[in-house]
């Protein structure tokens, strides 16, 4: 009766099953369980309830998973083409393809080489957008900052070039701003003799007749001004960024007068009235590459390719030019990447040149583009590629903006840096994520090797005693008196001067810190060793015959893995500490493979340090973080794995 009684207060089976499922056991049931949970399980329980080690443990993974899922979706790009020299030590920004509102309902011009984006729209209002680096610090050269008379008259036309800018109001004044030591603008401040200066009729109040403006254009420190009768005004370092500049100004006043040009970075290029493509003197791109009726690319020559027929417009990137012809197909010379092919009945009508990439309009208003694309300036929107999309493309350095009856319709290309760039132009936030993954791999590996030799040798040690404890010991006090530090300075000096492949070079510096690192866990294990050997179980198993080996690491190790785990949880955060350490002095792991160590290596000087304070302070706030979190689950490990400790209620 009793029995019964008791039942029914804790009610039917499956009700009961239900009420736990939803709403948890009761707190009666929850005592009785964990009286009975193993010690690991309550360990585990323990662990959890502590919120700054289970903040730690999730970090930490989020860190794992952020460098090895990142790191394969999005690799480092050890090659020249991970590099952008024009994008060397950019602030974090997103901002480098952010159109201004006032510029989508209609623009006259955009233009960019670099990292920074000028326009003027319709109704003759100047905006940039984007970002300079002004390394010299002076007002006067920040290319972002528009003088005050732009800003307060009608601009027609406006262009970037490398490090400056030039604008011509309606009533013909040309204004130029930015960097001018090599001539971009004016007389003065010139530091080569080769540089054009800039015609005396421009300055000092001079005017031209905006309305025959024909083209505005700057290149990498040169600009050139193209009026309608024919009459180009250039000025700027044509010595080094057109040195055929004479030539196709001569051409211009004999032959047959210009009607648009577009500047590479060494030289500048157009064509004539009738058609004709006008290089100068220059034959950097007199030859194309053209496939055979085998199929098999041959070289061939541009004029003779082009024969009778007229160039209808060009373009050009940093190193190629691209010409459209009269009868719709599309040349391309000095670019190595292929060029697309257009659907059948369809023509090229324009196309325009960003600094490593062409976007070509066709009559059906489709947008075909091609080049590099390692910032995404060929990855075109879906919906560009319709039909009748879109009638007008910008492409400015790496960037694209469409646009249909006067108004925006879509961009794409490069946003910008989430965590900028260094002196080499790279991704600091993908180098991160690489780095973190040979930082986090070359510390496990590490700890794995010592942990392994650590506890053979603290096993057997604490285990068998006498003569053979007396030996491993007195190797264990060689290896430990040696300076860790300075000995693996010399053996990755010796390695980095002799002719290994980089990928050995890693394992051995791996090999290197799990070697020379493992003489503290050894002497853990053996005092531990020495107090387990004593207990009962271990005379229980010597008497029924079992073997010594298997009594020291199947009997005895076990009960002492927990404060293995601790120590080597710690051991982790040291050896990647000591791997950033070697980086960091230039003998760990070697540019341009990325490790937080190395990245920190490359920022220790005072420019970087004051200037480009996110080269620095992203790989040192993650590998800190990474460091804390492990050494916060090592320490709490400690605390629940100890059996002296206090039982939590």
């Amino acid at each position: 009766m009793e029995n019964k009684k008791a039942s029914s207060r804790k009610g039917f089976a499956p009700f009961r099953w239900l009420r736990r499922m939803f709403f948890g056991a009761s707190k009666e049931l929850t005592v009785a369980d964990e009286r009975y949970d193993s010690p690991g399980k309550l360990a585990v329980k323990r662990f959890f309830r502590k919120p700054l080690a289970t903040g730690a443990v999730i970090i930490l993974a989020g860190m794992f998973l952020f460098v090895f899922i990142g790191s394969a979706i999005s690799p480092a790009d050890l090659t020249e083409t991970g590099s952008e020299m024009l994008h060397t030590n950019m602030a974090p920004t997103q901002s480098l393809m952010k159109l201004p509102d006032g510029m989508k309902d209609g623009v006259v011009d955009i233009s960019s080489r670099g990292t920074f984006t000028i326009g003027v729209d319709t109704d003759g209002k100047v905006s940039m957008w984007g970002q300079y680096v002004n390394i010299s610090g002076d007002p006067a050269r920040d290319v972002m900052q528009i003088p005050e008379e732009v800003k307060n008259n009608k601009i027609v036309h406006v262009a970037a070039g490398s490090d400056h800018c030039v604008a011509i109001s309606e009533d013909g004044q040309v204004y130029a701003w930015g960097e001018f030591d090599n001539g971009q603008y004016g007389h003065e401040g010139s530091m080569i003799a080769a540089a054009r200066k800039q015609p005396d009729e421009l300055m000092n109040g001079g005017t031209i007749d905006a309305s025959q403006v024909r083209q505005l254009i700057c290149g990498n420190q040169v600009t050139a001004i193209l009026m309608e009768d024919g009459t180009i005004y250039a000025w700027g370092n044509d010595g080094l960024s057109a040195t055929n500049l004479s030539s196709v100004i001569k051409h211009s006043k004999k032959e047959g007068k210009i009607v648009k040009l577009a500047f590479t970075n060494d030289g500048i290029y157009g064509i004539d009235e009738y058609g004709i493509f006008v290089c100068g003197k220059s034959t950097k791109y007199n030859l194309i590459s053209m496939p055979d009726e085998n199929g098999q690319n041959v070289t061939v020559d541009l004029f003779e390719y082009i024969g009778e027929r007229k160039v209808t417009d060009i373009a050009a990137s940093g190193n190629a030019l691209a010409l459209v012809l009269d009868d719709g197909e599309i040349i391309v010379s000095g670019m190595k990447e292929p060029q697309p092919e257009l659907l059948e009945g369809e023509n090229a009508v324009s196309v325009s040149g960003g600094t490593r990439h062409f976007v070509l309009t066709t009559d059906q208003g489709r947008v075909y583009a091609w080049g590099q694309n390692y910032r995404n300036q060929c990855k075109i929107p879906g919906a560009l590629t319709e039909e009748g999309a879109v009638d007008k493309v910008y492409a400015s350095g790496f960037q694209n903006y469409a646009f249909k009856d006067g108004k925006f319709v879509d961009s794409w290309g490069l946003k910008g840096y989430l965590m900028g760039t260094d002196d080499m132009g790279r991704d600091v936030f993908n180098r991160i994520m690489n780095g973190g993954k040979m930082t986090m791999t070359v510390g496990a590996v590490a700890v794995i090797v010592s942990t392994i030799i650590g506890i053979i040798i603290g096993c057997i040690s604490g285990y068998f005693g006498g003569a053979v404890d007396m030996l491993l010991m007195r190797l264990t006090e060689i290896v430990g008196a040696i300076p860790f530090l300075p000995f693996a300075l010399c053996l990755s000096a010796i390695f980095q001067g002799s002719d290994i492949h980089e990928n050995t070079r890693i394992v051995i510096i791996m090999l290197i810190l799990g070697v020379l690192s493992w003489t503290g866990l050894a002497r853990l294990v053996r005092g531990q060793i020495l107090a387990e050997r004593e207990k009962e179980f271990v005379t229980a198993a010597r008497s029924m015959g079992v073997k010594e080996r298997r009594i020291a690491f199947r009997h005895i190790l076990p009960n002492i893995v927990s404060v293995i785990l601790v120590t080597v949880t710690l051991d982790f955060a040291s050896c990647m500490l000591t791997e950033s350490s070697l980086s960091y002095l230039g003998f760990g792991v070697q540019l341009p493979r990325p490790t937080w160590g190395n990245m920190l290596n490359g920022s220790r000087n005072a420019l970087v340090i004051q200037s480009f304070w996110w080269r620095w302070v992203f790989p040192a706030l993650f590998l800190s973080v990474v460091v804390i979190c492990i050494n916060i689950i090592g320490d709490t490990l400690r605390d629940v794995l100890d059996p002296k400790s206090e039982v939590e209620k």
